[in-house]
């Protein structure tokens, strides 16, 4: 009986021991670290987000050797779906120290868990960044965001194109769409090229139209839709429309078609973000051919201007055991160290939104790519001239009515009338 007892007091120390073992991988792959001198983060994205984060660390260390980070890498939806978990969970066992969460999806989890992010009001100087970032990392007047990457908006085109058509890039500077389009015209009649690419699926250029006008989808309340009646909007689908009727569209599907049509050289233009530039440069043999100029803006609105944003992300710190810690790496390093962000943009190529890293040498650089263009330092100013707008909680669900709306405008439908059913939809789903 003695040797059976012994037997199960051995077999349970074993199966104790291996659940402890288990809890403890579950607990370091949910981010969770003993250490405290090390801070766990989820970010997406290796070659960009990642690199940027470790630079960040090497910076720190130079005071902090002791330091370090753990990152804990997923694409950007399933961190959306982790820390969504998480939070609704109500507990903050597994959660990070620090977390990236992109621009448009801010405001949907700091209303839904205001108690879950450490305030960063007093941290750093938000005077020292661009305006348009405070808004989606703000909450009742209190920051929880500290801004990373810039989506700044940029008009790619090539200028040999443009030279055959008779036209050169000065004649984009202060332009609206109207103008693009008629350039568009030219350079599809006197080299066969199409002016740009367009996804139906994606209403990334409508969101372009729309905020350098001031606007979004969304009341200035984050939250109830402002699709009828909103003239920007409007406006964006009429100019959408012309792009399209005018035949300078390269109609595309996906993000390597995209990617296809300018480094192939079937595309004269791309209006994105300035995170495209990489991509772009990809195709080295077409240094020298290329320039950036400002994005167009909306025809015959006053408040529209040549600057948008498309994209971006900020740094959050959850509020939990070492978020003091995480505050201080991030407002030492992302928060106010200019130098780190000639780092960022000599390594990666990361246009920050802290404006003091505008006078930096590496913001100066001329980019023999562009032809000699000082591309960074465009983009630096273009970024302060950006409106500040309210993404709110909904900016991807709106997009899925729109983009359904937008079809059947393109199908005969009064754009009007288009908008009127896009609110009523919204409204329904949201409300």
């Amino acid at each position: 009986m003695k040797k059976v007892f012994a037997l199960f007091l051995v077999s349970l120390l074993l199966l104790l021991t291996a659940c402890s073992g288990s809890n403890e991988q579950a607990q370091t792959e949910s981010g969770d670290s003993k250490d405290p001198n090390e801070l766990t983060i989820w970010t997406w994205d290796p070659n960009f987000n990642v690199k940027a984060m470790n630079l960040a660390a090497e910076a720190y260390q130079g005071d902090n050797p002791d330091f370090k980070i753990k990152i804990i890498e997923n694409a950007q939806e399933d961190v959306v779906q982790k820390l969504n978990t998480s939070l609704s969970s109500g507990t903050t066992k597994g959660l990070p120290n620090i977390v990236l969460i992109e621009d448009y999806r801010a405001q949907s989890f700091l209303q839904a868990y205001p108690d879950a992010f450490h305030e960063l009001t007093d941290v750093f100087n938000t005077d020292d960044f661009a305006s348009y970032k405070l808004g989606p990392t703000s909450l009742d007047g209190k920051v929880y965001g500290l801004p990373f990457d810039s989506g700044v908006t940029g008009l790619y085109v090539r200028t040999d194109y443009l030279s055959e058509a008779g036209y050169t890039v000065e004649d984009l500077n202060n332009a609206d769409w109207d103008k693009y389009i008629e350039i568009g015209k030219a350079v599809k009649e006197k080299t066969g090229k199409f002016m740009l690419s367009l996804d139906p699926n994606d209403m990334g250029i409508v969101r372009i139209m729309v905020q350098s006008a001031g606007s979004w989808f969304t009341e200035e309340d984050g939250v109830t839709p402002q699709l009828a009646g909103n003239e920007a909007l409007k406006k964006s689908f009429e100019v959408y429309k012309k792009l399209i009727e005018a035949d300078i569209a390269r109609p595309i599907s996906d993000w390597n078609q995209l990617l296809e049509g300018f480094n192939s050289g079937e595309v004269a233009s791309v209006p994105t973000g300035n995170w495209i530039t990489a991509s772009v440069k990809a195709e080295a043999s077409q240094s020298g051919k290329w320039a950036v100029a400002p994005i167009p803006k909306l025809p015959g609105m006053d408040s529209s201007v040549n600057a948008s944003n498309l994209g971006g992300s900020s740094w959050y710190v959850l509020d939990v055991p070492g978020k003091e810690k995480a505050a201080d790496f991030l407002a030492k390093t992302f928060g106010s160290n200019a130098d780190f962000y000639q780092t960022l943009v000599t390594e990666i190529g990361a246009i920050g939104t802290y404006i003091p890293a505008a006078e930096g040498e590496a913001y100066k650089a001329a980019d023999e790519f562009f032809g000699g263009q000082a591309t960074v330092t465009d983009f630096s100013a273009w970024t302060e001239e950006i409106p500040r707008i309210n993404y709110g909680l909904h900016t991807y669900a709106i997009e899925d009515i729109l983009v359904v709306e937008m079809q059947n405008y393109l199908n005969g439908k009064e754009v009007d009338q288009v908008l009127e059913d896009a609110q009523a939809q919204a409204e329904a789903q949201l409300k």
